[in-house]
Order: structure tokens, then sequence, then C-alpha cells
């Protein structure tokens, strides 16, 4: 096995494990075991479990910004149904086999206080995803502070759907993007 095949095995393992587990709760052994490469191997690729979780968050932040693009884009050139399509893009993922919420909300929950670059790879996760949905606001010709009202609200969804295991909240959240996208819009 060659180093490229290598390291995605690790990564590929890392996520699901991490993703099902957590991440506190999967240690070197079990993730060099899943991967099927041996420990010098392993910390030859990552000399640290930081350096592993760092690698799967900026995949995970690559997949995440390439889904919701594409499903944004697939939207009917409407703005305001394309904003709309960050909330059916939630729903279809709330309603995946093992969706357990969002990795790097559940990365900050366990690592943020105690690794730095955990806590800054997940805020810069989230800034660029608020960021994102500026730029649809603006298209739509609205307030900016829309935009941020908006990525509140994906947020809680995502954790809200994964605490309480429905998919509905997707639907609820878009209902009430609609509310604000619509207020936004409303004359003065």
């Amino acid at each position: 096995m060659n180093v490229e095949e290598a390291r995605e095995r690790i990564l590929a393992a890392a996520e699901e494990l991490y993703y099902n587990k957590g991440y506190s709760a999967v240690g070197m052994d079990e993730l060099r075991s899943a991967a099927g490469v041996s420990l010098r191997r392993l910390y030859a690729l990552f000399p640290s479990k930081v350096d592993i979780i760092t690698a799967v968050l900026h995949d995970k932040q690559s997949e995440w910004e390439t889904n919701l693009t594409e499903r944004v884009e697939a939207a009917p050139a409407d703005p305001r149904e394309r904003l709309l399509a960050i909330y059916s893009y939630l729903q279809d993922w709330f309603a995946s086999d093992g969706f357990r919420g969002c990795a790097f909300i559940n990365a900050f929950g366990e690592l943020g206080g105690t690794h730095p670059q955990i806590a800054t790879i997940v805020r810069d996760q989230k800034a660029a995803f608020q960021q994102y949905v500026s730029t649809l606001v603006r298209d739509l010709g609205a307030p900016d502070e829309l935009a941020a009202q908006l990525s509140i609200l994906a947020e809680g969804a995502q954790t809200t759907a994964a605490i309480s295991a429905d998919p509905a909240v997707a639907v609820q959240a878009r209902s009430a993007a609609a509310v604000l996208i619509d207020s936004a819009l409303r004359p003065a």
C-alpha cells in the first residue's frame, strides 16, 4: 500500500469512527486497526491525533461546501429559492442513515476548549458558511443582517436535529427561513 492509499484509508476510518463514536472515544490503536495500517505508518503520516482530526475536518469542510453548493445551484435561479435550498439540503442530510449532527459542532463541543487549532478550524468553517449565505442574501437584495439570521437558523437546526433525531426540524427551519426572508424584503 502506497503512502496516499494509506493516508486515504486512515482518514476514511477516522471520519467514520469519530462521527459515530466521538473524537475522544477513539484511540489510535482502534483507528489503526480500522484503517488496516500499522501503528508506525499511522504515526509517520499523522504524528498526533490532532493532526488526524485536523485533516478529517478539512476534508469535511470541502465535502460540505461541495454538496451544499451543488444543491443550491440546482435550485431554481430565483434567489429566494436558492436560499431556501439550504434547508432542503439539511432535510436530506438529517434524514440520511447515521446522521449524528454536524462534525464541526461535535468537534468543538468535545475539543474546542482544549485544542485551539480545532476551535479555529470550526470557527473558520462556520464563518465560511455565513459568508456563503451572505453572498446568497446579496443576490436577493436583502439586508446583510439576514445572512446571520439564516446561518444561525441552519446551525440551530443541525444541533436540534442531532439531539431530537427528527429530520422534520429542517422543514420547520425552512418555514422560519421563508418568514425571515419575506420579512427582510418587505418595504419598511
